[in-house]
């Protein structure tokens, strides 16, 4: 036991290591407190910092709409990082896992009652360093039968100059499921793009914008100028290592939305009764690109999945 603390303590100073790097800054500073709100009537869940008015990134979960993250609002309060159902791609909204061809069925361009049905939104981690929420839904067939069970868990933490956003994806079969091969399908960020904005996509092989397409990468990173800042709003991407298909292949549109997509390599199935679990990391921050502290801090987010007791 003794061994296992300390290996977990040199894995939470490698991490903040790396998040002193992005920032860009020689200050240390302290994991805020959050607090998660959940609305009654419409289950969406807010998370606010410590005295502040404002939410800081709200989970939308209706009962007949696909479950998103909108808006996430950049750690220095200057601007909001997603957008919903923007012009160049209506059915886009915000940070959201969609798929476009499940038994043929595409649950990433109809995000509408449909094909989606909750079934719950609840408070796992109500208030601290780290908050927790998960929502289940309910992917329907043609009939309105459910044929999947999905389950988002969300684990978020706040150092003040960046946000940590921990995905863990669930797919439950409730029939035999095929997710057929696809340009992409799966986690989706859409940020708030406009033609002519400064900014772009590079990935950990350093491959940037449509050179980054398609290709395998263990991690995404998108920066860009949006209305109201002198620098860039960053949202990097990690794969987790012990996701099936490591490292995923990426989409990365014309408009820098960003996609980890196992589809892109082949179908793949989930069989009734069986599950699928699928991890990622969000790393939301501002400023200047930083390749090498990105790659430092995957290894980070490697080593300490690696290090957890089961």
């Amino acid at each position: 036991m003794p061994r296992l603390r300390s290996a977990r303590g040199r894995c939470a100073s490698f991490i903040l290591v790396a998040v002193l790097s992005l920032a860009g800054t020689p200050t240390v500073v302290r994991a805020a407190t959050l607090t998660l709100r959940q609305d009654s009537a419409t289950k969406a869940i807010a998370v606010f910092r410590h005295g502040a008015a404002e939410p800081i990134l709200t989970q939308n979960a209706r009962a007949d709409f696909r479950p998103y993250l909108h808006p996430i609002v950049a750690p220095d309060g200057q601007g909001v990082l997603t957008e919903f159902s923007p012009g160049h791609h209506k059915h886009q909204t915000g940070l959201y896992w969609g798929f476009t061809r499940v038994n043929g069925r595409d649950y990433f361009h109809n995000p509408g009652n449909d094909y989606w049905r909750r079934v719950s939104s609840n408070l796992l981690i109500a208030q601290g360093d780290a908050v927790k929420w998960s929502t289940v839904y309910h992917l329907l067939d043609a009939a309105g039968q459910a044929v999947m069970t999905e389950t988002q868990v969300w684990t978020m933490r706040d150092s003040g100059n960046r946000y940590l956003l921990d995905l863990e994806w669930k797919g439950e079969g409730l029939v035999d499921l095929t997710v057929a091969k696809y340009d992409y399908g799966g986690l989706f960020l859409r940020m708030p793009w406009r033609a002519g904005m400064a900014g772009g996509a590079t990935n950990s092989d350093g491959q940037r914008n449509e050179r980054a397409n398609g290709q395998r990468a263990r991690w995404v990173d998108v920066g860009l100028k949006i209305e109201g800042r002198s620098d860039a709003a960053r949202i990097a991407i990690f794969d987790h290592p012990k996701n099936a298909g490591h490292p995923l292949p990426w989409r990365v549109d014309s408009q820098m939305g960003v996609s980890p997509s196992r589809a892109i390599a082949g179908d793949w199935v989930i069989a009734r009764g069986k599950s699928e679990t699928v991890r990622h990391r969000m790393v939301v921050y501002t400023g200047a690109e930083n390749a090498g502290a990105l790659a430092a801090e995957w290894q980070a987010y490697a080593d300490e999945s690696a290090q957890r007791v089961p």
